[in-house]
């Protein structure tokens, strides 16, 4: 025995041996570790990891108007819960109190979830009175439990994004599913589901829960419903000649008593509608279409007809229709795919950082149907919806390529280009926030007050004049949208850039578009600057530098930049 034990010494004393030794057993230490732990967060079917293999089944079923997700969303999704299934353990080794009693299956005792969910829920939502929690929902991907407008973000989705998105919407119900999918609604139009079943963490809050795969957790949103009651939940479009054919146009109508705003809105909202138009004491609920499409606004004194109960409500007439778009989502433009076939020419989304290619990839994504692809990769973009942000830009399976790019090489490589021109000053502050703040964040008073701001300016604007005047020069086939007239023309500016797609245009589309243009993409301009943060000697350098980009517009036989741009 001895000798064995001195021959193992001696072994030892030999670095290299001693070394490779040490790590081999190290190795194996953190692999039995690693395989216990896995097999405790994922053993059985009725565990964490029996869901988890059900809720990445069902992402791959969604519908596209739920935000189609790619297998690489898939992957990360399933990745994710799963390791947050060997945080917790099945459901079934969960203690419930202090006896230790552990719950069994289904049927079991599922208060220590519905206590650590209302733990999480409480810590900030519910102490400030915005939101109540009522539980948790099942959602079907068919017909949804919250039928207003959704948004997702598989990053930095929290409780209280969601419920701000549907407050500010005016919405009485905000619920997250999935850990990063939120859903807004007036009413829930589905039954209860174990709160067992809301067990995912929030993408962007460990600590609160997010609902489960096909499992909503809803709030009551306690002020929107109080602002609901006035004009916070519909959006006044104006005043209407009646249609030719009003029965078509608007296929559903009631007469209602002591006719309101509140009253018609209310009703249409309840009929899954986006237009309330009243006419006297008439009611009609309908979308926008070419036969209704309120293009053509009339004078609002042609609707000054009060309503019964209402001294300062207008309820319009047989003749003349008052308008409110409510917040129903108009489902006619949201779905979306990749092209069926290659493409046979790459068309660029040419623009200058800062100038609304973002916005502008949404509403063709809307307007044709088809993803939209991009010279880059940003994970942001794609968690938002964007799915053709992880396509390799020559793929040929997207509508167009977003590209900042302005080297001659690189702009020869597209077929043609749809070039997006904004007003450098507002684009360079939208730049600058983006690079500080995110896509729909802000930069802090101390990069605006900073040296940051004017070393930004110092480089990137005679960035904005040479990234148009390159296209200009170098692009074989371009068309020129500038960014103000896309937002005052909508339709008729939208429209030309599918045509010049090459797609035949679908007008009920971009009359959907129209009713909910802004997606999520917008900031909500609640941080604006007090103060004007360009100098006298940025402005002056700014001011030629547009009338350098006028000049060659005009040179190519098009129209110079809009009036607003020129310096005064």
């Amino acid at each position: 025995m001895a000798k064995a034990l001195l021959k193992i010494q001696r072994y030892f004393r030999r670095k290299p041996v001693r070394f490779f030794s040490l790590i081999l057993l190290y190795l194996t230490a953190g692999s039995l570790v690693f395989l216990h732990s896995g097999f405790v967060g994922d053993s059985g079917p009725g565990g964490r990891g029996g869901r988890d293999s059900l809720a990445v089944a069902e992402m791959g079923s969604r519908t596209s108007s739920s935000g189609t997700r790619g297998l690489g969303i898939m992957s990360r999704v399933f990745k994710e819960t799963r390791r947050s299934g060997r945080r917790y353990g099945p459901p079934w080794m969960k203690k419930t109190g202090q006896q230790g009693q552990e719950t069994e299956g289904r049927g079991g005792d599922y208060t220590s979830n519905w206590n650590r969910a209302l733990k999480g829920r409480n810590a900030k939502d519910m102490d400030d009175g915005r939101a109540k929690y009522i539980g948790c929902y099942i959602d079907d991907t068919q017909k949804r439990a919250l039928r207003g407008v959704s948004f997702f973000d598989y990053k930095k989705m929290t409780v209280f994004r969601c419920q701000d998105n549907c407050a500010e919407r005016g919405y009485m119900y905000a619920g997250l599913e999935f850990g990063a999918e939120c859903y807004c609604g007036h009413k829930i139009q589905a039954p209860n589901a174990s709160e067992s079943e809301c067990n995912m963490d929030c993408k962007g809050e460990k600590s609160n829960l997010c609902g489960g795969a096909n499992r909503l957790s809803i709030y009551r949103l306690e002020l929107s419903q109080e602002s609901a009651r006035r004009y916070g939940s519909a959006i006044f479009k104006g005043c209407f000649h009646r249609p030719d054919n009003v029965t078509l146009a608007l296929p559903f109508s009631s007469v209602i008593q002591n006719m309101s705003v509140d009253k018609c809105v209310d009703m249409c909202t309840e009929k899954e509608k986006s237009l309330a138009v009243l006419a006297g004491d008439r009611c009609y609920c309908g979308f926008p279409t070419p036969l209704f499409s309120l293009h053509e606004l009339e004078d609002e004194d042609m609707c000054l007809h009060r309503c019964h109960t209402e001294e300062f409500e207008s309820c319009g007439n047989d003749d003349y229709f008052v308008v409110y778009q409510t917040q129903v989502q108009d489902n006619r433009c949201m779905d979306r795919h990749f092209l069926p076939t290659r493409a046979k020419q790459l068309v660029a989304l040419a623009s200058f950082p800062g100038a609304g290619n973002t916005w502008a990839r949404h509403l063709i994504e809307l307007a044709t149907g088809f993803y939209t692809g991009s010279y880059y990769f940003d994970g942001s973009l794609y968690n938002k919806g964007f799915k053709g942000e992880r396509d390799h830009w020559r793929s040929g399976r997207t509508i167009c390529i977003k590209t900042h790019e302005s080297g001659r090489k690189e702009i020869e490589a597209f077929d043609s280009s749809i070039i997006m021109i904004r007003n450098p000053y507002k684009a360079l502050m939208a730049e600058f926030n983006r690079k500080y703040g995110g896509h729909i964040g802000f930069a802090s008073q101390a990069h605006w007050r900073g040296k940051e701001w004017p070393e930004f300016v110092k480089n990137y604007a005679p960035w904005w004049a040479s990234h148009t005047l390159d296209w200009l020069n170098y692009g074989k086939n371009v068309h020129v949208v500038h960014f103000e007239e896309l937002k005052r023309d909508l339709f008729s500016k939208l429209k030309g850039m599918v045509q010049f797609l090459g797609l035949k245009v679908s007008e009920d589309r971009l009359l959907c578009v129209e009713g909910q243009k802004d997606g999520n993409f917008k900031r909500s301009g609640l941080r604006k600057l007090e103060y004007d943060p360009y100098t006298s000697e940025m402005r002056a350098n700014i001011n030629e530098l547009i009338r350098t980009v006028d000049a060659a517009l005009k040179k190519r036989n098009m129209s110079g930049v809009p009036e607003e741009y020129m310096p005064r």
